[in-house]
């Protein structure tokens, strides 16, 4: 469980959170942002599952001995009449956590970013997937119109765009079960097309396409804010300059 990949959602919430790893996860419960209620995704029953109720993933984040005690009130020493410090409460120790006082305004915790880039990650792999489905179903818009089935059959690409699109909205619901189907595509789309492309003699189209299903893949991988940034642009800018050849031809 210590090299696995953890998405997490609060039960109120339709967007999940993650790939975190175990140790983000335990700053995060350190933080309060995780809770026993939190609702995390288990592969075993391909369903969401209180975090509660798994009796190992409970003791990995929430260790009795760990277990905060905090006193209602306790007395300060003074050393002047009149000198004394405000009571800190959840709101400040979380505001500290997440960056937000004076300082610790460049000590982020970094769990904290790498949910921000990990969402970043999400959204451009759905901006991938809408243009390469573009790229694909466009070209065959007429025989979908007209509802010819032998043309359509004639263009596998249209079923390929029609399920790009497909995954494209199941990510932006936030269903990132589908991560590994979005690798699968995104190595898929390389060697298809490239061959495609390689046989055409065209390698700027190729290029494109190698650097869309690249920014594909990593974009689902990569958890730290500068390579998500990075692979996010090169997998955008391919795959806009992959479907636009797909359009042109």
């Amino acid at each position: 469980m210590a090299t696995q990949e953890f998405y997490i959602r609060e039960a109120s919430e339709n967007e999940a959170r993650g790939p975190f790893n175990m140790e983000q996860l335990v700053s995060l419960a350190e933080t309060g942002q995780l809770t026993l209620d939190t609702l995390w995704y288990d592969p075993a029953i391909e369903d969401w599952a209180v975090i509660g109720t798994n009796d190992e993933l409970k003791e990995s984040l929430f260790p009795e001995k760990r277990k905060l005690r905090m006193k209602v009130r306790e007395a300060l020493p003074q050393t002047k009449q009149g000198d004394s410090l405000a009571p800190i409460t959840v709101e400040d120790m979380l505001a500290g956590a997440e960056g937000r006082t004076a300082d610790t305004k460049d000590k982020k915790d970094p769990a904290i970013l790498q949910a921000h880039a990990a969402r970043i990650g999400m959204w451009s792999a759905v901006a991938c997937l809408v243009l390469a489905a573009a790229g694909e179903i466009l070209p065959s818009a007429d025989s979908i119109a007209a509802m010819d089935v032998a043309k359509i059959l004639g263009q596998p690409l249209a079923f390929l765009g029609v399920f790009d699109l497909f995954v494209a909205v199941m990510l932006g619901l936030g269903v990132v079960s589908f991560y590994p189907l979005v690798r699968f595509r995104a190595a898929l789309g390389l060697g298809l097309f490239g061959f495609i492309f390689y046989a055409q003699g065209s390698p700027t189209p190729l290029l494109a396409q190698a650097g869309g299903a690249v920014g594909l893949y990593f974009a689902t991988v990569w958890v730290d804010m500068l390579p998500v940034l990075i692979v996010s642009s090169v997998g955008i800018l391919g795959s806009a300059g992959a479907a636009y050849f797909l359009l042109a031809t």
